[in-house]
């Protein structure tokens, strides 16, 4: 069912103002996640208060490319606030008494329970707008005060990041991940912090193995994921995933994906399967070299650890320049010697700067793909480790997350500041958003 067809105007109420409104559609729920019924009838009045607001909350975030609406009432007003390619802006403001309508409506809409306050809460909802399929999952958490916040994450369907290629990996890295993957043995992980894409960065490995000549298997959840060829493993009830792997040996699998790693108990039963299987996995972790670090001090045994961790990846999102008034300079030898890059580098760009009028001194309007920003979606910088002979010698003698990045380095690994200025050689980025990125 779709909730919200139609068009809505800014300012209504000003009449001196009407004809020259634009009209705007508005975005279109179109049904939970969950697959949940939306009872509309029965929350007739809620519809009429918070349906609209909520249309127009969502259209704008769209609109503006937002992947995320953070929705937070303070005192007897609301504010939101918006995060566009990572970066922060500012959204609208609302009534307390609206905004906690529109939490209570988009509940409903994500086929959660409205009547239920003061619990966490996660769901979602499809949505259309401008022809573009998204999905929407919105996360409810109470607050101190007796009040709730509204978290919205915004996925893009048309947008996906779901191959390396798509993510980035150059010809090099995709290669590696096919050589790694066809050893039916390690473990491979995708590691980073909260929110750096783990996951997306899981699964465009996952997607990067040859489907047709390798058996893969998931018990992990994949969400809204897509899985082609790749076999939903049903796990037997008291089942644990070390049990569960060996059913799928014995299917002949060659790889599993399996759910997060967040303990101890979890990296021993993997590493008892990792010399006979490849396991695929995620973790949260400060970068690749202290996910490998993380695994051997959760193995307690180093020996081993040392023997089936094969490989880690780490990604960070870098935003893209604006294509439409990105601006291009002739770089100083000595800027480029300071940075690392090949002094043969003839051009680099930079973020677009509005034109000023030199009669009236006024500025140009913004450029219309970006509004002004001068960046327009990201990327990501990847990081890797492959675990080589002497690495696995370090990490057996109780190597620091320190120690392994540095003797990683000292081989080549592919580092966040390597691929980073790769994309800057290549006009994607600018030296200043890289540096930015590596600050935050």
């Amino acid at each position: 069912m779709i909730f919200g067809f139609g068009k809505s105007r800014d300012n209504d109420d000003d009449d001196e103002d009407e004809d020259d409104e634009e009209e705007v559609d508005l975005v279109n729920f179109q049904g939970a996640l969950n697959g949940r019924s939306a009872d509309l009838a029965a929350n007739a009045r809620l519809v009429q208060a918070a349906l609209l607001p909520t249309r127009e909350m969502i259209t704008d975030a769209l609109e503006r490319r937002a992947e995320m609406i953070r929705l937070e009432i303070k005192g007897e007003k609301a504010q939101t606030a918006l995060s566009v390619d990572g970066m922060p802006f500012a959204g609208s403001r609302m009534p307390k008494q609206q905004a906690t309508a529109v939490i209570q409506m988009l509940k409903i809409l994500s086929g959660l329970d409205a009547k239920l306050k003061g619990k966490h809460q996660v769901g979602g909802v499809k949505a259309e707008f401008n022809e573009i399929k998204y999905e929407l999952t919105t996360e409810i958490a109470p607050q101190a005060d007796g009040t709730e916040r509204l978290t919205v994450r915004i996925r893009n369907m048309k947008h996906k990041l779901d191959t390396p290629q798509e993510l980035g990996f150059t010809d090099a890295s995709r290669a590696m991940i096919r050589q790694l993957t066809s050893n039916r043995h390690g473990i491979i992980v995708s590691c980073g912090p909260v929110g750096s894409g783990v996951t997306t960065t899981l699964y465009a490995l996952i997607r990067g193995i040859d489907v047709y000549l390798y058996s893969i298997y998931s018990i992990a959840d994949p969400g809204s994921r897509e899985l082609i060829n790749i076999k939903l493993f049903e796990v037997n009830e008291g089942d644990d995933i070390e049990t569960s792997i060996g059913r799928m040996m014995r299917e002949e699998a060659d790889v599993v994906l399996v759910k997060p790693i967040r303990d101890a108990d979890t990296t021993k039963q993997l590493m008892n399967v990792a010399d006979r299987i490849t396991v695929m996995s995620e973790m949260t972790a400060k970068d690749a070299a202290n996910g490998i670090w993380q695994l051997a001090e959760w193995s307690g045994n180093r020996e081993l650890a040392s023997t089936v961790i094969d490989a880690a990846y780490s990604t960070k999102l870098i935003r893209i320049l604006c294509t439409s008034c990105r601006e291009a300079f002739r770089p100083n030898p000595k800027l480029l010697e300071k940075v690392g890059l090949p002094p043969e580098t003839k051009v680099l760009y930079r973020k677009g700067e509005p034109m000023v009028d030199e009669k009236t001194g006024e500025e140009d309007p913004p450029c219309e793909k970006c509004d002004g920003i001068g960046y327009y979606g990201r990327v990501a910088m990847i990081e890797t480790i492959v675990v080589s002979d002497s690495l696995r010698k370090l990490i057996a003698s109780g190597g620091t997350a320190d120690q392994i990045k540095v003797a990683a380095r000292s081989e080549g690994c592919l580092t966040f500041h390597k691929d980073g200025l790769r994309l800057v050689a290549e006009g994607k980025t600018s030296l200043e958003e890289l540096q930015r990125v590596f600050k935050a």
